[in-house]
């Protein structure tokens, strides 16, 4: 941004005004607290005009009025009032953070060795840098159930500058499942995230603990996307109808065909109950009566052929030699 309003549309004129509000606040910036006086000397505005523009900046939050500090001894008369810029208005100009940041990142990877080791570093801290979000993020998430999780963590997401939603997202005819995605419209740290994506992977396992779930990354500000969105797949408990292990199931109960109702695996859905039994009967009458009879059939076989051996050479003793 160039100034503390940034870009504004409308008329010539409502331009030009906002122009020159941006100056005033310009001017305080590189000069410190200042009287009206001396911003129209400045300026070489009207102290008039000076004053519409500083009421403006500060019902816009940008500046405050001041009394001014007096070294040595004062005179008569009231205070001078001076305006300063506010923690707002000094973050509407361009700052430095993101360098600050990341040089600071890249002394923590070079201080631990550089490579690996530096990679880890720097995931150290990226951790525990969100760890104390994570606990204010958790106290929100124990005051509502489950399934509305992901919309508080998206309120509290905004409270802290990320401007996140929460939007559900249903399942594709290719088999995805349904669930909802976390969008994150704006982060604070893109550009150093840009550098360093162990901030992104940081404030993924955040996601994903303090939603009970694994959470899948599908785009960052960081890498060019328009939005951070986060998908987080369905967790709901099983319906009344999952639970009674009916037979159209649910992807986390599949359908039991396994002898549900009464049916035995091998038998045909709808078989009456009675099937079961006399198949189970038959099979082992069939196997016993087989079995025996067998072995009767072979022992008496064998009686037979000894029998015959036996009696062979008598009858052939016997027999008529004509």
């Amino acid at each position: 941004m160039s100034g503390p309003s940034g870009a504004s549309g409308g008329s010539g004129g409502h331009d030009e005004q906002q122009g020159t509000r941006n100056r005033v606040a310009r001017s305080i910036l590189d000069h410190g607290p200042s009287t009206a006086a001396e911003l129209a000397l400045r300026l070489k505005l009207t102290q008039a005009a000076v004053r519409r523009h500083l009421d403006s900046l500060v019902s816009e939050g940008v500046v405050e009025p001041r009394a001014k500090r007096v070294y040595g001894s004062r005179g008569r008369g009231r205070p001078a009032k001076v305006f300063a810029l506010t923690d707002c208005g000094r973050d509407a100009f361009d700052q430095d953070y993101d360098r600050l940041a990341a040089d600071a990142l890249r002394w923590i990877a070079r201080t631990a060795g550089g490579g690996e080791r530096g990679d880890a570093a720097v995931a150290d801290f990226a951790r525990a840098r969100v760890a104390e979000q994570a606990e204010q993020y958790r106290r929100a998430l124990e005051r509502v159930p489950p399934e509305e999780r992901t919309r508080a963590l998206a309120e509290a997401l905004t409270e802290d500058g990320y401007a996140a939603t929460a939007r559900s997202a249903p399942a594709s005819i290719g088999g995805t499942p349904g669930g909802e995605q976390l969008c994150q419209h704006h982060c604070p740290v893109a550009h150093t995230a840009e550098q360093f994506p162990q901030l992104c992977e940081a404030e993924t396992e955040v996601f994903s603990r303090l939603l009970g779930t694994h959470v899948q990354r599908l785009a960052t500000i960081a890498h060019g996307d328009g939005v951070c969105t986060t998908f987080v797949p369905q967790t709901r408990p099983p319906s009344a109808g999952d639970r009674s292990g009916g037979a159209g199931g649910s992807p986390s109960r599949p359908r039991d065909v396994t002898g549900t109702g009464g049916t035995a695996a091998g038998t045909t859905a709808g078989e009456p109950p009675d099937h079961k039994s006399d198949t189970k009967n038959t099979s082992k009458t069939t196997n016993k009566t087989g079995h025996t009879s067998s072995t009767g059939h072979t022992r008496n076989n064998r009686k037979t052929e000894a029998s015959n051996a036996t009696t062979a050479p008598a009858n052939t003793a016997g027999r008529n030699p004509a």
